[in-house]
């Protein structure tokens, strides 16, 4: 029966399987298809390169006044002009990327990393530590996050450290509110019943099949917190809250130069336009990491 089988179809050849691609390939090419993304990730990597490399990209020493030469409009000398120190307003501006990413970054770091710890902890254990927890979720949630911040940099003294300190105490309860929800959901699927009842450890269980569950969504929040926190520190180092004079920061070189707006402008401008290129960059990568991370989002 067989031999008349292969004799009936004698020209069919076999042919390669095509394996299904992975999650991780498909999530690649949704982002890298993404216009946006590619814009975001252009006009990011202009400014961490600036920031990188400001001592060799900066005109002028940010930091060195001139008494001689305050309060100057834009010209071929000074591109924006120089402020009330006759400080080049230009070098501060490229030196302030570097302390906004910086900003950005650790406090983002901060955040996701006592959040995800937190909120796994929490939704994997149950019980007291559970309770424990989301209680102080609760209290540190009932205040607004950014008013609280405020208040914690005006207890302690506004400097650099002490707002990084306040803003990532005050992010960490929303990745672990987060966090503790798909915990819930996930620790009761089959195949961590399966691995439980194995054997597996619980430390094997978190790290081999809950954390790669969550880091998805937690990619994502984590790259809007940067924008976020690069917000909330401008904010606060525009009420003096924040890095402190002489250092160069675009919040603070707000501040600054509010007084300066009716007569130079372009003072207040050009770090305003810095704060918002930056946050639109960083949501525009956000937007594309939720679109391929999500599977009912994709086209």
């Amino acid at each position: 029966m067989a031999e008349n089988i292969v004799e009936l179809a004698p020209d069919v050849e076999l042919t390669e399987v095509i394996r299904p691609k992975s999650f991780s390939v498909i999530a690649a090419q949704q982002f890298i298809r993404n216009g946006r993304a590619l814009l975001g990730i252009a006009v990011l990597l202009v400014l961490v390169l600036a920031a990188v490399f400001a001592d060799q990209i900066a005109p002028y020493d940010p930091y060195k006044t001139n008494y001689t030469n305050v309060k100057q409009p834009p010209s071929a000398e000074h591109v924006i002009g120089t402020d009330e120190l006759g400080r080049d307003s230009f070098s501060r501006l490229i030196y302030g990327a570097r302390v906004s990413l910086m900003i950005g970054v650790v406090v983002s770091a901060f955040s996701t990393t006592i959040g995800v710890a937190l909120g796994v902890v929490a939704g994997f254990f149950g019980g007291k530590v559970d309770m424990v927890i989301m209680r102080l979720v609760d209290i540190i949630m009932s205040f607004p996050l950014l008013v609280l911040a405020i208040a914690l940099v005006a207890v302690f003294g506004p400097s650099l450290n002490n707002l990084m300190a306040a803003l990532g105490f005050v992010y960490w309860v929303v990745f672990t509110r987060l966090v503790r929800g798909m915990v819930l959901s996930l620790r009761e699927t089959e195949y961590i019943v399966g691995a439980r009842a194995i054997g597996a450890t619980d430390f094997a269980i978190i790290f081999n099949h809950i954390l790669p569950n969550v880091f998805p969504v937690v990619v994502v929040l984590a790259s809007f917190s940067v924008a976020e926190a690069i917000l909330a520190a401008a904010a606060l180092s525009y009420l003096g809250l924040g890095a402190q004079p002489p250092t160069a920061e675009w919040g603070s070189m707000l501040s600054n130069a509010k007084e300066l707006m009716r007569i130079l402008p372009v003072m207040s401008i050009a770090p305003g336009v810095a704060i918002m290129i930056t946050v639109l960059a960083i949501n525009f990568i956000g937007d594309a990491l939720r679109d391929a991370l999500d599977p009912t989002l994709r086209h």
